[in-house]
């Protein structure tokens, strides 16, 4: 069989009461936690495997985040006074 190669990429966001909560953008609702970085992306590894067979299964094209372009955003917000 041939292999497909697909690239995703994953937000992992540590969670208040521990742990990681794992996300994959590509993929809407492909979510998943882990309570270790190295669980957390074993886990969205196993989501994102069933995700795309369940695509595959529906005959549904497999999207990928080969494209996109990965930034991050460092804002300092400061509120005025409402009248």
């Amino acid at each position: 069989m041939k292999k497909a190669h697909y690239h995703f990429n994953l937000v992992l966001r540590p969670e208040p009461d521990g742990g990681f909560t794992a996300l994959v953008p590509a993929l809407p609702g492909c979510v998943t936690y882990g309570r270790t970085l190295a669980e957390a992306r074993e886990m969205a590894k196993d989501a994102v495997i069933g995700y795309i067979q369940s695509l595959r299964k529906h005959g549904e094209p497999v999207p990928s985040d080969s494209e996109s372009l990965v930034t991050s955003l460092d804002l300092e917000y400061g509120q005025t006074a409402v009248r």
